[in-house]
């Protein structure tokens, strides 16, 4: 697995003691408002081997995401492949930050990382992103790091139960428009630094 870095945040393999952090995340209402049911610390500690086992298999995933000046874990963000139940295709962006991180422009310059990573090592075509409708916070993000939005393309998630989580919308940002952010990171893997 690389690991990507930036000026104040390093993107890296899960750790032992992330777990901890990242059940405590899934178990806060307020990082779940948009995402759904709260997460028991099996359900946590299963999705980061899940989330292990996919990025070795397929070379991108989701990396923990670490402040490099007090070496916290503060969440994770990554790519995705976008669900097949989903009225799109492709690979998705996405970050989930514990609150003690929110308001920091983490979540932007992670996402910057892991654009130049799609674009650079993986020579994506495209990358989306999609959220409820009523995350403007994420929505915030995904235009500050060039994504547009089509409302044509906005729609109902299939993988949700009726309510308030279930319209969303989707934002893409193609390689061509996304030239010059890898200035915004140094996406350098580690392994090759001496």
């Amino acid at each position: 697995m690389p690991e990507l870095r930036t000026d104040r945040l390093l993107l890296r393999r899960w750790r032992e003691s992330d777990l901890e952090p990242w059940a405590a995340m899934n178990a806060d209402p307020e990082v779940r408002e948009h995402l759904g049911e709260l997460l028991t610390r099996e359900q946590s500690d299963a999705a980061v081997a899940l989330m292990q086992a996919e990025f070795d298999e397929r070379g991108f995933g989701w990396w923990a995401l670490e402040a490099r000046e007090t070496g916290e874990f503060i969440g994770r963000a990554g790519l995705d492949d976008v669900g097949k139940d989903m009225p799109f295709a492709g690979v998705d962006i996405g970050w989930r930050l514990m609150r003690s991180a929110w308001g920091h422009g983490y979540a932007t310059e992670a996402a910057l990382a892991c654009l130049a990573f799609a674009f650079e090592a993986l020579g994506l075509p495209e990358v989306v992103a999609s959220t409820t409708v009523y995350n403007l916070r994420s929505q915030a993000v995904m235009r500050r790091i060039g994504m547009t939005r089509d409302p044509a393309d906005d729609f109902e998630d299939p993988s949700v139960p009726e309510g308030p989580l279930r319209p969303c919308v989707l934002y893409r940002i193609p390689r061509r428009e996304a030239h010059g952010l890898h200035h915004a990171a140094d996406t350098t893997p580690l392994s090759t630094i001496t």
